[in-house]
């Protein structure tokens, strides 16, 4: 045989090999998690509910999900054992570790309008007109009035030679 055609044999056997080994890697990591649960540990179950272990034994778990609500768990349902920090942080809300240095973005655009200093002049402000958005009668402005015939001739078409006024 030309080693040539036994070449893409060989890559996918090493493929195969390698991915085998870093599926037993992750299993034996999660078993020994697992193994080393502790009464009083902050878990995540594979279906997302966290809860504290209050017993563990040979193939199950004892979890205390909440005051007078204890659940029976098969060791394998356990997802994850959290670390204090991050169990009472998802569960009750406390963060430990507040970071004062990063910038925070507010929950709406109004710092995006508003300017640090504030405006001396005056004139500037009264620039700004009070935009009615009210209805109007025609007959309560006449200006407006001149305005909306100027427009409706606009929009009529012009009459060419050949048509007549009389209908």
């Amino acid at each position: 045989m030309n080693p040539v055609t036994l070449l893409p044999f060989i890559v996918l056997i090493g493929a195969m090999f390698l991915m085998t080994r870093s599926a037993k890697r992750k299993q034996q990591a999660a078993a020994q998690m697992r193994n080393d649960m502790q009464p009083g540990t902050g878990v995540r179950t594979i279906g997302g509910m966290y809860a504290t272990v209050k017993e563990v034994n040979e193939e199950t778990v004892l979890l205390d999900a909440g005051p007078g609500v204890e659940l029976l768990f098969a060791k394998n349902s356990i997802g994850a054992v959290l670390g204090d920090d991050e169990y009472n942080r998802i569960v009750h809300g406390i963060e430990h570790d507040l970071k004062t240095d990063e910038a925070v973005v507010p929950d709406d655009a109004s710092s995006l309008t508003e300017t640090d200093e504030p405006s001396d002049d005056a004139s500037a402000a009264s620039d700004d007109k009070p935009i009615d958005l009210g209805k109007k009668d025609a007959a309560d402005d006449p200006a407006e009035e001149t305005e909306a015939a100027e427009v409706k001739a606009e929009e009529e078409p012009k009459k060419t030679d050949g048509e007549s006024d009389a209908k």
